[in-house]
């Protein structure tokens, strides 16, 4: 519980649509990784845990961002 955030940004970070129909089912795998990997990398570098979040909501705003632009630039060709 309380974890849904964080799957969500998963899916979203390996590239499946918000608004649905795209994606693949390896993205959110390779989301879910690169979130497991940098949540080590904080505890091992002795940096405070709740920079995780903070990396996780600009990864997520990255994330849309770029799915905004994919889909902007798809729909025009």
């Amino acid at each position: 519980m309380g974890q849904e955030l964080i799957y969500i940004a998963a899916a979203v970070i390996g590239g499946c649509l918000l608004t649905g129909g795209a994606g693949s089912a390896i993205g959110p795998v390779f989301g879910a990784f690169m979130f497991g990997m940098v949540q080590q990398g904080i505890v091992y570098a002795g940096w405070n845990p709740d920079w995780f979040k903070a990396f996780l909501g600009v990864m997520l705003l990255g994330a849309v961002l770029i799915n905004l632009w994919v889909q902007r630039t798809a729909t025009r060709r």
